[in-house]
């Protein structure tokens, strides 16, 4: 990571808020996760799992998070959002590193998730760390604007 003042750890109940806002301002953007504005951002805090979600802060702010939702059946599924000035400066790559190493420790054979087919970061992200294309939802999202997005589904054998 480029910028030695962010720090990873676990998520405590005094970032939901923070969580949440990161969420929102990501949605804004429209082209990164499903979500789309207006996100009610303290129903979105007060529903956050914290088990499972990992934070990237710069400064004692919350920049990002991933968050791994562990199954019953050994896998887990992967949501990250970053704030759009951190992106490109190494803090994906720890989260998903981080995420990965949390995983391992609980004894999951497998990691899951869901990339916009145009998210060419994220896809590159994923592929950096031995995600491989496992399908894709052909018109699977339906967008505000009424267009219909696909998602790429990827897998990490664990």
């Amino acid at each position: 990571m480029t910028d030695s003042q962010v720090q990873l750890r676990p998520a405590r109940d005094e970032d939901r808020v923070p969580l949440a806002l990161v969420y929102a301002a990501v949605a804004e953007e429209r082209d990164g996760i499903g979500a789309e504005p207006p996100v009610d951002v303290e129903a979105r805090a007060a529903s956050w799992t914290l088990d499972g979600t990992i934070v990237a802060t710069a400064d004692g702010e919350v920049i990002g998070s991933i968050h791994v939702a562990a199954t019953s059946h050994g896998y887990g599924e992967i949501g990250m959002a970053i704030a759009r000035e951190w992106r490109g400066r190494g803090v994906g790559s720890a989260l998903m590193a981080s995420a990965i190493d949390w995983a391992r420790e609980r004894g999951l054979h497998k990691l899951s998730l869901g990339v916009f087919a145009h998210n060419a970061a994220g896809l590159a992200l994923y592929r950096k760390f031995g995600f491989v294309e496992e399908g894709r939802r052909v018109k699977h999202y339906r967008r505000a604007s009424g267009e219909l997005w696909d998602s790429i589904e990827m897998g990490l054998q664990l």
